[in-house]
């Protein structure tokens, strides 16, 4: 299931009877768009919120609306949709970024932290021509898998697992196990280039 943001967060303080949310299509993953609102002042966003780009000097913070759901001291942006339960799979194409984050976090982390510092976030790194996993600021290598041009990722909310997918060979390159205790949403951190996210995919044959 995946729900707007909003509704997420009402959700994780009330309870989903209480809203009456309905399930989205079984066969199709989560559709979302990046969320503005979140996104630190060196991210800007391009082609209808599905892209992020790094920006060297950044917006002047000043110029933004206050919003204390924006991100203050780390490049991080969030996806505007949650997700409750279900598989899920949505792609990533990497145009120009040497070093970002891609995946998972809670709909409520903090605004001055990292995606991957702390054991609310779990996320994978490419940085330094090499994929690591990151949770509570620890990291551990990834084999089998070289520079991207797009990756996959695959969350599987009951089963508590989130994985890097090979797009080339639809292939799982490592899974991460979660400890997920409530809505999470797709997470991104840029320190260079662009980013172009692409929801609402189905889940690959074989996954």
């Amino acid at each position: 299931m995946a729900l707007p943001l909003g509704r997420s967060l009402c959700l994780s303080r009330w309870g989903a009877k209480r809203l009456g949310v309905a399930a989205v299509d079984a066969r199709r993953g989560v559709s979302f768009k990046l969320e503005e609102k979140t996104a630190h002042s060196s991210l800007a966003l391009f082609k209808g919120d599905t892209g992020v780009k790094y920006g060297m000097v950044g917006l002047e913070p000043t110029k933004l609306a206050p919003n204390v759901e924006r991100f203050r001291d780390w490049a991080v942006v969030l996806a505007d949709t949650a997700v409750t339960s279900g598989r899920h799979y949505w792609e990533v194409t990497v145009k120009r970024s040497q070093q970002f984050r891609i995946g998972v976090a809670d709909v409520d982390i903090s605004r001055d932290s990292c995606i991957g510092v702390d054991d609310r976030s779990w996320v994978f790194i490419y940085a330094q021509r090499k994929w690591h996993t990151m949770l509570a600021n620890e990291k551990a290598p990834i084999e089998g898998i070289g520079q991207p041009e797009k990756v996959g990722l695959l969350l599987e909310y009951e089963a508590q697992k989130l994985s890097l997918v090979d797009v080339s060979r639809v292939a799982v390159v490592h899974t991460l196990q979660t400890d997920f205790r409530g809505p999470v949403v797709p997470a991104f951190a840029l320190w260079d280039g662009e980013l172009l996210t692409h929801s609402g995919l189905e889940v690959p044959e074989g996954l």
